[in-house]
């Protein structure tokens, strides 16, 4: 079944979190994440200067409409309350992976400061919400570094089945690195009996 497309983004609210389309005046906040070693050890970029993080930024800024395969939205996480209440802490990124086949991908990034919280958790929740009760999502995946133990985790947490390790597939940062696969399907989401965090 096909992705519910297109879809604009708006601010979603949970319990904790604002999560909305990134802005230029978030630049600041993003280079923190952005351009701290152990926010991004595990991912694809390097640490990122503040001029790097800003030109970086500006071109996640058009992220925020789904409409065709390998469309992306971005969604800084804000937490409404505590010492960064009101700062971008991280983002999470929502991918249409195949439009015809109802596939999305999820990933996220979250500075130091705001992990073991269970805010990426709420966050990544609501991500899944939004992927499978608005745009009718049938399969939902997220793929990391074999490494990232805590991001294992939290797609554990999520239901997320683990279903493929892929070895010494990427060349990145000067090494090779093997990637896991996991998945959830919209039928075993619905089964966790949890309320829904977006209306």
């Amino acid at each position: 079944m096909a992705l519910r497309l297109p879809f604009d983004a708006e601010p979603i609210l949970t319990d904790r979190l604002l999560l909305r389309p990134l802005r230029v005046e978030d630049a600041a906040d993003h280079a923190r994440y952005q351009g701290h070693p152990d926010a991004v050890r595990y991912l694809r970029w390097p640490v990122r200067t503040p001029e790097e993080s800003h030109a970086h930024l500006l071109t996640r800024l058009p992220s925020a409409r789904l409409a065709a395969d390998g469309d992306v939205v971005v969604l800084a996480v804000v937490p409404r309350e505590g010492p960064l209440s009101g700062h971008v802490v991280g983002d999470l990124t929502l991918i249409a992976a195949s439009v015809e086949q109802g596939a999305v991908e999820i990933g996220w990034v979250l500075h130091p400061d705001a992990q073991s919280q269970g805010l990426a958790t709420e966050g990544a929740l609501a991500l899944l919400d939004l992927a499978f009760d608005r745009l009718g999502a049938h399969r939902a995946i997220a793929q990391l570094d074999e490494r990232n133990t805590a991001s294992a985790r939290l797609c554990e947490r999520l239901g997320m089945r683990r279903e493929a390790h892929h070895i010494e597939d990427e060349y990145c940062k000067g090494e090779w690195t093997s990637t896991l696969v996991y998945a959830l399907l919209a039928r075993e989401h619905r089964a966790s009996e949890r309320p829904s965090l977006i209306e």
